[in-house]
């Protein structure tokens, strides 16, 4: 069995596990109506070897705890049935119980279980604080501010005030897009438990108007999926039609899944259809992972731009209220998972070329090209691009501090913007109506604002500064919410979700991407 099925323990099992452990705790627990936080003391030595025993991650923590409470036993049966209550939650996070919690086990061996309890408990407390995996083991480059829980004072607090399920409960991330997320899983499970929908057999494009025997199983997936409502579901029954209101269904789970919104059944979308539903969970199931890693406190102003989906959303007073496509890094050249702050807007940017470009991609085209291009040489022997209408980034770029020249720009390639698959470019990320964004974020200052726009018409290069902090995220999130409350998938452009699937024990088949355009010539400069 593998670490994704088999969610939660038999309920009997947890309970006799439960009651076997109190009773062998009880004597030592009886008249243990509060843990008593006491300045750190010497841990008994049986107790000490006891945590010696445990794996070498958990022994801090555990052995805090019992400094923290001079040595004393925490659980009895109420704080273990407690317990059991928690850990049958844990599938709400994608998270499975046995991996944590080993109720009947501790029955087996009661002389133990105060310890091993303890240990079961910090351990699933840091995974849902911090995540299961270290981020940097799964990413070449991640630079993002991790969430930060001392589970060890946490635990003793929560002990102390009887609070244990709810502190367990606010471990989690609390936003609306982890909770959002956390209940598509549990569809998703319910979807695969009950036996998933029907495989979708590769072939040709289903076409308008065509009829098909693979449209009646089509139809039970996009209803499963809710793209189809089991009303219009029914009055379909089993025709083959390829009928105007499958389209619409069919247009519905494209929108959805970042696919070219056509209602035809063509070969992205036919690989799209090719997972199953458990493909799915597990898909989830890393995206929630993700999540996990991240600080809980983000500030009410922001961009994050989710690379997977080529999509940035500006948030203000913490509500997400401009959203724009975006064309981020490719496969060879991705866009890093890093988190910034932003610092000034400029005008008509000129551009320098990092050295690797220009040696493999500029310089041996010779001194015709780099005048076709408004390109020189620079003193530094760098190759620069002038501002104007050609600089690769547009008419303006948004600066991030110390981000390894990674930013935010405009572009004159307006095409990309409208393909489905946008990881094209050399990292950064091109903003879609660029400078109208611009103008959004300098509008509360319209002086600001003023020097921008005249910086525009006089085509000056002129950095404004923005004069408030505004933090930027390059997210990966190949599983997300979208505004209509649908979960929403992308392809695994960066491959990162089979490297965390790896290490985390998930076995996951995804869709390989279809791209419906190849680069354009220079596309992927900047």
């Amino acid at each position: 069995m593998d670490s994704m099925s088999g969610w939660v323990m038999n309920r009997r099992e947890l309970g006799l596990g439960v009651a076997t452990a109190s009773l062998a705790l009880g004597a030592a627990n009886a008249s243990l109506a509060q843990v008593q936080v006491t300045v750190p003391n010497t841990i008994p030595p049986a107790l000490d070897a006891q945590i010696g025993r445990l794996a070498q991650d958990i022994q801090p923590d555990v052995r805090k705890v019992y400094e923290l409470t001079g040595g004393r036993p925490v659980w009895n049966a109420e704080r273990l049935r407690a317990l059991q209550d928690i850990a049958s939650r844990a599938e709400h996070h994608a998270l499975h119980a046995g991996d944590y919690f080993d109720f009947v086990g501790l029955a087996a061996q009661p002389d133990t279980a105060e310890v091993r309890s303890t240990a079961a408990a910090l351990g699933y407390a840091k995974v849902l604080a911090h995540g299961r995996i270290a981020p940097e083991t799964v990413e070449e480059l991640w630079e993002m501010q991790k969430n930060s829980v001392d589970v060890a004072s946490g635990l003793v607090g929560a002990l102390n005030n009887n609070n244990l399920p709810a502190w367990f409960d606010g471990l989690a991330p609390q936003d609306i897009g982890y909770k959002n997320l956390s209940a598509g899983y549990i569809r998703y499970r319910r979807i695969a438990r009950d036996g998933g929908w029907p495989a979708f057999a590769a072939g040709a494009q289903i076409e308008p108007g065509a009829s098909d025997p693979r449209v009646p199983g089509l139809v039970k997936r996009l209803t499963l999926e809710g793209d189809i409502s089991p009303s219009a579901a029914t009055a379909m029954g089993n025709s083959a039609v390829y009928s105007a209101a499958v389209q619409q269904g069919m247009r519905s789970f494209q929108t959805r899944h970042g696919l070219g919104v056509d209602g035809r059944v063509g070969p992205a979308t036919q690989r799209s259809l090719g997972a199953s539903a458990e493909d799915r969970a597990r898909q989830i199931a890393l995206n929630l992972e993700r999540r996990r890693w991240l600080k809980r406190d983000l500030q009410p102003e922001r961009i994050e731009v989710n690379t997977a989906a080529a999509i940035m959303v500006y948030w203000k007073d913490g509500q997400p209220v401009h959203s724009n496509r975006v064309v981020v890094g490719s496969h060879a050249n991705q866009t890093p998972s890093l988190e910034r702050d932003f610092a000034s807007v400029v005008a008509n940017p000129p551009w320098t070329v990092p050295m690797g470009i220009a040696r493999r991609e500029i310089l041996p085209k010779g001194p015709g090209y780099l005048a076709a291009n408004d390109m020189y040489i620079n003193d530094n022997g760098w190759v620069v691009q002038r501002a104007g209408p050609r600089s690769s980034l547009g008419y303006v770029k948004f600066e991030l501090r110390d981000s390894y020249a990674i930013f935010l720009h405009d572009t004159p390639s307006k095409g990309a913007f409208n393909l489905s698959v946008r990881q094209r470019s050399h990292g950064c990320v091109r903003v879609q109506n660029a400078v109208e964004f611009a103008r959004l974020l300098l509008a509360p200052d319209p002086t600001k604002l003023e020097r921008f726009d005249t910086a525009q018409v006089s085509g000056d290069t002129t950095r404004v500064q923005t004069g408030r902090q505004i933090g930027v995220r390059l997210l990966y999130w190949t599983a997300f919410v979208d505004g209509q409350g649908r979960v929403a998938f992308r392809e695994d452009s960066y491959r990162r979700d089979t490297k965390l699937a790896r290490a985390m024990g998930i076995d996951v088949r995804l869709p390989e991407v279809v791209s419906e355009a190849p680069a354009d010539k220079d596309d992927d400069w900047v």
